[in-house]
């Protein structure tokens, strides 16, 4: 699967998403770019944006995207390592236009 790691999530996240193509908006060129802007260059690009921006359901109209989201509750490294095999599940369970936000211990 193809992801689009946002901002705020942590560079270290790619190595726990095994088997998952893991690219950073920032190594697509698009680092600084809106939340808004950056949806609409994802679709079509890749399969899933994971963020942690807890903010990004309120702040964007997703009405109508194909591209699911995946928020994380934290960015911190070591508690996303140890939840890997929840991350793993929850981007294989998503659909199409979903937004799932998984709590990490």
């Amino acid at each position: 699967m193809k992801i689009l790691l946002d901002e705020c999530a942590p560079l270290p996240l790619a190595r726990v998403l095994v088997g998952h193509e893991c690219i950073t908006a920032q190594a697509c060129g698009w680092g600084g770019y809106k939340n808004g802007d950056l949806l609409r260059l994802a679709e079509g690009k890749f399969e899933v944006f994971l963020t942690a921006d807890k903010n990004l359901r309120y702040q964007q109209n997703l009405i109508g995207r194909a591209l699911p989201i995946l928020e994380v509750s934290t960015n911190d490294v070591r508690r996303l390592r140890a939840a890997s095999s929840l991350i793993l599940a929850a981007l294989s369970d998503l659909s199409p236009g979903e937004y799932r936000t998984i709590q990490i211990p």
